[in-house]
């Protein structure tokens, strides 16, 4: 089944007016944007729902979403990985890339808004949680997933969540050139963490069964920009058929006949980055089957069952479900955060002339 081919300039605004108000209806007064109502929040898919409301026009409303955030950040730059209101929901860890969302997020903000005083407002934040990431960084390049209840490093890395991070860099970099404050060290730490992704694959999945039957593993590196061009199409290619299920949507994970929307928007972005925009829109084109009535979208869909599941329409599927029309449409100045790699005031030039380490 297909919807809508969406095309630069286009974005459908009457279709997905009512994704926003699912979102701006889901958040609480005090900011925080649960997964749905009742629910608890974690700070990434937290800052993924405040971009979809940003693009949807909802400014105050997503400014109200980094006040909260800022509002809950712990002394050393990190936030626990859930809360229920004004409390912690889990304080068993913290983990690194939900800590460098939040660069992201403010980044993609400023792009929409160019509002400078936003940015100085939130540059505190960001210095903080880029510190407490970096202090999780190896002599190797990675970065751990997580530190525990008392402070200490999980001891082993994600290629999803370092792949985050690497892209939580980028922004962070920028936000600091915007403001004349740049911080080499961070440009050091990214291109370090880039090293790792691209040519120590040793350097995670260590103490635990390999990911890589997770699509999100498969995708990433393209979507945040670790890997580019020939490489990156190369790497789509090669588990096309395995992940993708035709006219329903990305797996989540390989093994299992369970297709999900945002791994799927995502994955639109991340072929929009390799330059593959005809898979990108026909992609994207497939996902409005699994939006209900209220303009919210189902987390996914098991074909094998002829199921929707889990019964839950989450905010930051919605939120992707909005960032992936953006970098259709180039509705935001944000709209290429996602499919391109820019590092403000030449850092990108310099990273790009190093050469390549075999």
């Amino acid at each position: 089944m297909s919807g809508p081919y969406l095309s630069p300039g286009l974005f459908p605004r009457d279709l997905l007016r009512p994704t926003v108000q699912f979102i701006l209806d889901s958040q609480c007064e005090s900011g925080e944007i649960p997964w749905f109502p009742g629910n608890y929040t974690d700070p990434w898919d937290h800052v993924e729902a405040a971009m979809g409301l940003a693009i949807g026009g909802e400014i105050e409303a997503a400014e109200r979403a980094y006040a909260w955030l800022a509002a809950r950040q712990l002394e050393d730059g990190s936030w626990w990985a859930a809360y229920r209101g004004e409390l912690p929901d889990n304080l068993e860890r913290r983990e690194s890339n939900f800590v460098a969302y939040a660069a992201t997020g403010v980044w993609h903000h400023y792009l929409v808004t160019g509002d400078d005083d936003f940015l100085l407002r939130y540059w505190p934040m960001v210095e903080r949680a880029t510190g407490f990431v970096l202090s999780l960084q190896s002599e190797h390049g990675e970065i751990d997933w997580a530190v525990d209840a008392d402070g200490r490093p999980k001891g082993d890395a994600l290629v999803t969540g370092c792949s985050s991070i690497y892209k939580s860099l980028e922004c962070a970099i920028n936000i600091a050139v915007t403001l004349g404050r740049p911080r080499p060290a961070w440009l050091r730490a990214r291109a370090r963490l880039g090293e790792a992704l691209r040519r120590r694959p040793e350097r995670f999945d260590r103490t635990w069964e390999s990911k890589a039957r997770f699509s999100m593993d498969w995708f990433y590196p393209v979507l945040t920009g670790a890997v580019q061009g020939a490489a990156a199409r190369a790497r789509l290619a090669a588990r096309w058929e395995a992940f993708v299920e035709p006219g329903l949507g990305c797996r989540c994970v390989v093994e299992e006949p369970w297709v999900t929307v945002a791994e799927s928007c995502e994955l639109v972005m991340a072929l929009l980055a390799a330059g593959d925009h005809a898979r990108a829109v026909e992609l994207y084109s497939w996902l409005h089957q699994w939006r209900d009535g209220d303009g919210a979208y189902w987390t996914g869909y098991q074909f094998v069952e002829d199921l929707l599941w889990p019964a839950e329409k989450p905010t930051w599927t919605a939120g992707a479900v909005l960032l992936a029309a953006d970098a259709l449409t180039g509705h935001t100045g944000a709209s290429r955060l996602f499919t391109s790699v820019e590092l403000l005031g030449g850092a990108e030039a310099r990273e790009s002339a190093r050469p390549p380490r075999l």
